[in-house]
């Protein structure tokens, strides 16, 4: 890079390291490190959540994804909205969850069930948490090296070191500067401000990308280019996409209503000064997410089409050999063998595919078939050949967007991209390490203590728990292989969690029906679920493959396996193979999560004697000890669509203007114009693909492009008062002591002390 382009990357994350220092000062107890005081107001909540969610792994993990299956699959995604606007506008499961004013999830489970299952809960999901996350490093790592052309390895001082595990320490390093001074408070404080900059740098990389990729004469022909059954374009023509398909969609909706509460607890969940604070954090965040998502869905595109295009074969040539020959030295040990590899690569002929005149592209052959065959000629044919060929042909496809934005953005554009990287690498690492660490300490040592720690000590803790954790993230950094999409590790890898958790949180939230037993069967058979197809996946190739082959048990399972699966295809296909575990991550997950739903039902219903209190565990009725419970009005003919979209007497008439205006958008446009519109239309007269091409052109570039430019000026001004009255009222704060996480009777310490002032019975709950 120029020296620009390094003064435009570090100069902005100095800053942030800055402020994530001074955010010390406002540190007075557990509450403060842990919830950021409850005193953050929506913007900054939403501003937050915008790096804290997004991360250099989520862009990595779209494009490969993307590069896979183009942008047919977006119309079906338009069945996310309602799910989505739905469950933000009526605050499922964030609302509730600020009632119950837990610190953590873990705190939650305790007053909900026991303390051992707090403990057991704790711990698993702490495990699949961290192994998933510990991967972004890693990630990011690869990222930055081939982004900045970094050798593989360094001498310093003599001894030769290697560049990822001296960039993964960089990394986690900043992680802690931002965390050790004021926990969430720094996170949030950070977070927000990066979100801050980040918007005015989407708007500039998309803009790019926009005037300097035309869709008309490059992206649009290269989407409309794919055979029958794989279209990048046409949703009506997708049957034969595998990995990321209908079926693959049809989980995610599913799962992110049953796990909507899953990971709530340790983020910004129970920041919000008032429940109802929090539940507008989400609403509004729906509008926080249109441009970043544009500037993600160019960035994918433009990869394909300079990849694809004929135009473009030059520069795509020297990509694919740059990135070739860079995997293969990170892959392969052997000298000999890496240069034998390379040599076949660099033999590789320029690649011209002209559309209209050539094949259309398929899964099967396309132009980056030839280098996937000479790589398997090279290191497949055993056991351990064909993982070597799985982490090679993985790696290819990850690090093909850092080597292609390389070789494609100009000087100041490539500072902007990096300074944008680096953002999200801090906000997303710190909040993972801050999430792991803070349950670890909160839900697995807390409750085996039997006096409160001193607001001081029980802060060093939580400070010290989060150098522990970066010392795992290094530790799996390092020695952690990706042999799948990230998208699809990562699903697998929360599923240890989420098969079981869904049952547990949402019966736990939303009903009186639902104990302990319940909540450990559904862990027991949903999350066994997934850890069992996390074993296979992993020894697939190198163990278990061969093991079948020996006992001449290839051909009787993977019969028994197209058998099962033949009523479902071509949406799920389930065939031997040799390199890959057959059931992908998704499909998985889908057993794990039916699984754990079944066994709450079957193992509660067997043992449940009598109803759970749910207005002790909410602060309703008597138990409203904080005044924040607002009663909810009744329904009537003529609050009944209010009533639908979540609003309540609690909302202003700017919350009103923007609920209904989320309502507009999501539902009126995105859903019923956009989707159910064009879908009868094309049930009654399918489209070509050129006008699906113009249709995407125009709802997911001009609209999204010009509502995201709106939302940026206003999530800007919005974000610097919310961070300023963010300070006011750290400032004015008194802490608790009692408000520390620790439960006692299935109440938190605080609750019992003001239970108890206000002569409240507490109950043995079953």
């Amino acid at each position: 890079m120029h020296w620009i382009d390094w003064l435009i990357a570090i100069v902005p994350v100095c800053f942030v390291l800055y402020i994530a220092v001074y955010s010390r000062r406002y540190v007075r107890g557990v509450v403060d490190f842990l919830a950021a005081g409850r005193v953050a107001g929506r913007y900054v909540i939403t501003a937050g959540d915008l790096t804290a969610g997004l991360s250099v792994i989520t862009l990595v993990a779209l494009v490969e994804s993307k590069y896979q299956v183009g942008y047919a699959l977006t119309f079906w995604e338009y069945l996310t909205v309602p799910v989505g606007i739905i469950m933000g506008l009526t605050g499922y499961c964030v609302y509730r969850f600020r009632e119950t004013r837990s610190l953590s999830m873990g705190q939650f489970l305790e007053m909900r069930y026991n303390r051992p299952f707090r403990i057991v809960a704790a711990t698993l999901r702490t495990i699949s948490e961290m192994i998933t996350n510990a991967i972004g490093p890693a990630v990011a790592a690869n990222f930055f090296i081939y982004f900045l052309g970094l050798p593989h390895s360094v001498t310093l001082w003599g001894i030769n070191l290697p560049t990822f595990a001296l960039v993964v320490g960089l990394s986690l390093s900043m992680c802690m500067v931002v965390l050790w001074p004021g926990g969430r408070i720094s996170l949030l404080i950070s977070d927000a401000f990066q979100g801050i900059v980040s918007y005015p740098i989407f708007v500039v990389i998309a803009g790019y990308i926009f005037l300097n990729f035309g869709w008309y004469d490059t992206i649009g022909p290269v989407m409309m280019d794919r055979v029958d059954g794989e279209s990048f374009i046409n949703p009506f023509d997708i049957e034969k996409l595998r990995d990321f398909n209908i079926f693959a969609l049809f989980v995610t909706i599913l799962g992110s209503i049953l796990n909507r509460a899953s990971w709530i607890g340790n983020d910004t969940t129970n920041c919000g000064r008032t429940p109802h604070e929090q539940k507008m954090g989400a609403i509004v965040g729906t509008w926080r997410s249109l441009y970043s998502g544009l500037m993600l869905l160019l960035v994918a595109v433009m990869v394909i089409a300079v990849m694809t295009h004929e135009k473009f074969a030059a520069t795509s040539h020297g990509i694919r050999q740059e990135l070739s020959e860079q995997v293969a030295s990170e892959v392969v040990d052997d000298a000999i063998h890496r240069q034998e590899l390379q040599g076949a690569i660099k033999s590789i002929p320029v690649q011209r595919h002209q559309i209209g005149v050539d094949a259309p592209l398929s899964r099967e052959h396309g132009i980056d078939t030839v280098y996937m065959d000479v790589a398997y000629d090279s290191l497949g044919g055993t056991p351990e050949g064909n993982l070597q060929f799985q982490t090679f042909k993985t790696l290819y496809h990850q690090m093909m967007l850092p080597v292609a934005l390389k070789n494609l953005l100009p000087t100041g554009l490539l500072g902007l991209f990096c300074l944008l990287m680096i953002m999200l690498l801090i906000s997303t690492d710190d909040s993972r390490v801050f999430n792991a660490s803070s349950t670890i300490v909160q839900d697995i040592i807390v409750p085996f203590l039997k006096e409160p720690l001193s607001p001081e000590k029980h802060v060093l803790w939580l400070r010290l728990s989060s150098l522990s954790v970066c010392v795992f993230f290094f530790v799996v950094s390092i020695f952690f292989i990706q042999i799948d999409y990230i998208i699809m590790f990562t699903t697998i890898m929360t599923a240890v969690w989420l098969g079981g958790a869904g049952p547990i949180m949402i019966f736990g939230l939303y009903s009186r029906f639902g104990n302990t037993v319940g909540a450990f069967c559904s862990l027991f058979f949903g999350s066994g679920l997934s850890i069992c197809g996390l074993f296979l996946q992993r020894n697939w190739a190198e163990r278990v493959y061969p093991w079948l082959e020996l006992k001449g048990w290839v051909e009787p399972v993977g019969g028994l396996l197209h058998t099962v699966s033949s009523p479902f295809q071509p949406y799920v296909v389930w065939e031997m193979n040799a390199v890959k575990f057959p059931i992908n991550s998704y499909e998985l997950y889908f057993l794990s999560m039916v699984s754990g739903v079944a066994a709450y039902v079957i193992g509660t219903a067997l043992t449940q004697r009598q109803p759970y209190n749910l207005d002790r565990l909410l602060h309703r009725g008597e138990y409203d000890v904080a005044h924040e419970y607002k009663e909810p009005f009744k329904w009537t003919l003529g609050n009944a669509c209010k009533k639908l979209i979540g609003i309540t007497p609690e909302y202003s008439l700017g919350d009103r203007i923007i609920a209904w205006s989320v309502f507009g958008y999501a539902i009126v446009y995105k859903f019923g114009f956009c989707f159910l519109g064009v879908l009868v239309w094309n049930w009654i007269s399918p489209w070509p693909s050129e006008w699906w091409s113009s249709y995407f052109f125009i709802t997911s570039l001009c609209v999204t492009g010009i509502l995201g430019i709106v939302s940026t000026f206003w999530f800007l001004v919005g974000g610097v008062i919310d961070l300023r009255q963010l300070f006011v009222d750290l400032a004015a704060r008194i802490d608790d002591p009692l408000d520390n996480g620790m439960v006692e009777d299935h109440v938190s310490l605080t609750d019992k002390a003001a239970f108890k002032a206000r002569g409240i019975e507490i109950k043995e709950e079953e």
